[in-house]
């Protein structure tokens, strides 16, 4: 068995905002909740290798992994895979981005597996990522939309 997500989300703001401030890796333990740090280590072109480190979970475990990203923003889309995959036997993330009346749709979709020895399942695993997608989707898309509204007012000009 293998598992698979799919999750979206639309953000009431410009395509180029939200492509901007969702793959500004720098930025993401500002923009997730769940990410403590983010370590670039080699950029290549389009190509990211970073580490990503997370906050420690309920029993004090703090998990961390390094992923490789590859942007296409003409195509609209962004493909990543963990390197060091640690309880996956593989992990695959696609996220795609599409103008749509009232904002940007942002569509993520996970393919992966877990080993064997893992201390959770596929069905485990795919109900806690759909958990945790709505979550940090929502986050983003409220901050993304206040950052727009930030940006709408102060280019406003005073009378």
């Amino acid at each position: 068995m293998t598992g698979h997500t799919e999750n979206e989300i639309t953000i009431a703001a410009p395509l180029d905002l939200v492509w901007d401030m969702t793959n500004d890796l720098e930025s993401w333990p500002q923009l997730f909740s769940e990410y403590a740090s983010v370590e670039v280590m080699k950029r290549e072109g389009q190509k990211t290798t970073f580490r990503l480190t997370m906050h420690p979970d309920d029993n004090g475990k703090v998990w961390s992994w390094v992923s490789e990203r590859t942007t296409d923003r003409q195509g609209r889309n962004v493909r990543a895979r963990r390197v060091e995959t640690g309880p996956f036997q593989h992990m695959d993330i696609r996220w795609e981005y599409s103008e749509v009346p009232g904002g940007t749709r942002m569509h993520w979709r996970q393919d992966f597996a877990m080993r064997p020895d893992a201390p959770v399942d596929d069905a485990w695993m795919t109900d806690n990522i759909n958990r945790n997608s709505r979550v940090q989707l929502e986050l983003i898309r409220d901050k993304i939309e206040q950052r727009d509204r930030e940006r709408r007012s102060a280019s406003v000009p005073a009378n």
